[in-house]
């Protein structure tokens, strides 16, 4: 491997904007904000990065997807512009 190729990866805290739920991970990223964790070794500072949706409020994952009504909106279209024949 060539050296000073891959990035550095180094311990992040990313926190959920719509649910407050925070982790502990590797990351490249890199945030001027910080927040005290605790970690078996005791309370350290890691860089903090809120981030919009994360697996705790996609929906997805939690289970509230929304399903689109297609064939409604196929019929809209034909009833506002025809169908060709």
């Amino acid at each position: 491997m060539k050296p000073g190729v891959h990035p550095d990866y180094h311990p992040v805290v990313f926190q959920d904007s719509n649910t407050g739920t925070a982790f502990l991970t590797r990351s490249t990223v890199t945030s001027s904000r910080t927040i005290e964790w605790e970690t078996a070794d005791g309370i350290r500072t890691y860089p903090l990065v809120v981030v919009e949706v994360s697996a705790d409020s996609h929906p997805f994952w939690t289970g509230r997807q929304r399903v689109l009504d297609s064939a409604g909106q196929v019929e809209k279209f034909r009833r506002r512009y025809g169908t060709r024949g």
